[in-house]
C-alpha cells in the first residue's frame, strides 16, 4: 500500500503576495533608425501641449506591455485608428474621446508622424515617417537597456476592433519582446 501526504495548496495566496510587492517599470518610447539616435516619442494635444509615453511593465514578465500616454495624474490609451488610404494613425483617447496625436521628434526639432505602416498577420508594424519617406521602428527601451518593438496587435478581422470613447479603433498598441 502506498500512502500519500496531501498538502493544501497555497500557491494562489502567493502569487497575489508577490504581485503586491512589485514596483512597477516604466519604459520609455523611442522613434529609431540604425544609423541615428533615439528620437522623443511624445503625445501632443490641441493646444500643443506635450505629454510622455510609456510602455508599463507591472510584473516581472516583460513580454508584451502595455503602451500609455502620462496626462497628469491619468493614463491615456494609445490606439491605431481606422486609417486613412495607406497608413494607420497612431493617437491616444482620453476619457471624452478627444484625440492627441503621436510624434516623434528628431534632434533637430522635426516633428513627425507615428503611424501603422504594414500588417503581418495579426501585427501591425508601427513607424514614425519623415518627409523623404524614411521610416523609424518604435521601441520601449527599460531603465536597464532591455528593448521591446512597440506594434499593433490586431484581435479580430474585422477594420473596427472596438470603440473607445466614441472613437473607432483599428488596433491595440503593445510593447513586445523581439
Amino acid at each position: 500500500m502506498v500512502c500519500a501526504l496531501v498538502m493544501p495548496f497555497d500557491g494562489f495566496a502567493q502569487v497575489k503576495k508577490s504581485e503586491k510587492e512589485f514596483k512597477e517599470v516604466l519604459w520609455e518610447v523611442k522613434a529609431i533608425r540604425s544609423t541615428t539616435n533615439f528620437m522623443k516619442v511624445v503625445a501632443i494635444d490641441k493646444m500643443g501641449r506635450q505629454y510622455d509615453i510609456y510602455a508599463i511593465q507591472d510584473s516581472d514578465e516583460t513580454s508584451l506591455l502595455d503602451v500609455k500616454v502620462f496626462k497628469k495624474k491619468k493614463q491615456l490609451a494609445v490606439k491605431m485608428l481606422v486609417g486613412e488610404k495607406k497608413y494607420h494613425p497612431v493617437k491616444a483617447i482620453d476619457d471624452k474621446g478627444n484625440i492627441l496625436d503621436i510624434k516623434a521628434i528628431t534632434s533637430n526639432g522635426l516633428i513627425l508622424p507615428v503611424k501603422g505602416v504594414s500588417k503581418s498577420g495579426n501585427i501591425i508594424h508601427i513607424r514614425a515617417i519623415n518627409d523623404d519617406f524614411i521610416f523609424y521602428n518604435l521601441v520601449a527601451v527599460s531603465p536597464d537597456g532591455e528593448t521591446n518593438d512597440v506594434k499593433g496587435i490586431k484581435l479580430s478581422k474585422d477594420t473596427v476592433e472596438t470603440a473607445l470613447h466614441g472613437v473607432e479603433v483599428y488596433a491595440h498598441i503593445k510593447a513586445l519582446k523581439q
